[in-house]
């Protein structure tokens, strides 16, 4: 599933997952397993290069699983890429065997480069505009998927997922490396700030006649990819500039397009530049019939999504979210809190409440 260029990491897969490899490959109809290499980039999974005796290679995904995070990252990511290839949609890897005993699943692997932060452009916009209205293309049928991890369905549900956040970080991990700085951090900025983006949107939705509590349509929803942007994207190799391909479908399922939208805009890693905000809006409501009403919720939560990502980027200070973290990438857990400090603060310092009024 990831590209090649991710590089490989100096460790030995274990015998249950070598023998996972094989029964996969097995099911796929795909030869005999050659060499099995773990590789990087992966934050919250383990993915795999699997050599095989004959053919191209192909991917491995062994998924995160703890008590702690009920999460079906398995299910939702292989019921969205089976629902979009069978649809047509070849902007993705082709899912090739599941073993859920093992919360594992095999895929096409995808030659390729990622995109660079300061190489995104309206190409880039369009093509994944219009991979999410290839996905939502009639006979359009969101229903045709659960709910997407933390889906919400009104702009109260919104607000209330951001404050679970918000919340959240009050209970940090005791062994976490600078806790101190951290819980200064939310007390003094982030708390504060998300007080008064809740109000403003709470302000702008009663002055524009906005039922905060009105559930959406059916009409109004789309199966979305989720934490879905350029960090999960590659350019095939030999396919040209906007022939991208999109990964990593974890959390996916049906959700508001204004959730897409804000998290797309988001995003820390490699972000879709804001100016391409009303291009992105437009291509995608008429991809998806979007109406007013639905493109001006878009606009209205995006100061609340900058907050959720703050928190987001804290994870690694939760139990739980280095937990997630160590299982794919066990590098020093100090120096990746003291980055995301530095994330959480730059992702604060980009609200602008009237930005997108």
């Amino acid at each position: 599933m990831r590209a090649a260029d991710d590089g490989g990491v100096d460790a030995e897969p274990d015998a249950a997952l070598l023998a996972t490899a094989e029964r996969l490959l097995r099911q796929s109809g795909g030869g005999g397993l050659r060499a099995l290499v773990q590789l990087k980039g992966g934050r919250n999974n383990r993915v795999f290069r699997l050599d095989r005796g004959e053919g191209p290679p192909l991917a491995l995904k062994s998924y995160f699983s703890d008590p702690g995070d009920p999460r079906d990252r398995l299910t939702a990511e292989w019921s969205f890429i089976g629902y979009a290839w069978r649809r047509g949609v070849r902007a993705i890897p082709e899912p090739l065997a599941i073993e859920k005993s093992a919360n594992a699943a095999l895929y096409s692997f995808v030659q390729g480069s990622k995109p660079a932060a300061d190489g995104i452009g309206g190409d880039e916009i369009d093509a994944a505009a219009d991979f999410v209205a290839a996905v939502n293309a009639p006979p359009r049928d969101p229903a045709a998927l659960g709910p997407g991890s933390e889906a919400c369905f009104s702009v109260a549900q919104h607000l209330a997922t951001v404050e679970r956040r918000v919340e959240r970080l009050a209970a940090l991990d005791a062994e976490a490396p600078r806790r101190a700085e951290a819980e200064r951090f939310i007390r003094a900025r982030l708390g504060p700030i998300w007080k008064g983006v809740r109000g403003a949107i709470l302000a702008t939705a009663a002055r524009e006649g906005i039922d905060t509590d009105s559930i959406l349509a059916d009409a109004s929803c789309c199966l979305s990819p989720s934490d879905f942007g350029f960090h999960n994207a590659l350019y095939r190799d030999g396919a040209g500039r906007r022939a991208l391909t999109f990964l990593d479908f974890e959390y996916a399922g049906r959700d508001d397009p204004a959730k897409l939208v804000c998290d797309f805009f988001c995003q820390p890693e490699t972000p879709a530049p804001l100016a391409y905000f009303e291009r992105f809006l437009a291509r995608l409501a008429d991809g998806l019939a979007l109406g007013l009403r639905d493109q001006a919720r878009c606009r209205l939560l995006l100061e609340a999504y900058r907050v959720k990502w703050a928190c987001i980027i804290l994870n690694e200070f939760l139990p739980v979210g280095a937990a997630r973290r160590a299982f794919a990438d066990p590098d020093d857990r100090s120096v990746r809190c003291a980055a995301q400090l530095r994330k959480a603060e730059a992702m604060l310092t980009k609200i602008d409440f009237n930005e997108r009024r």
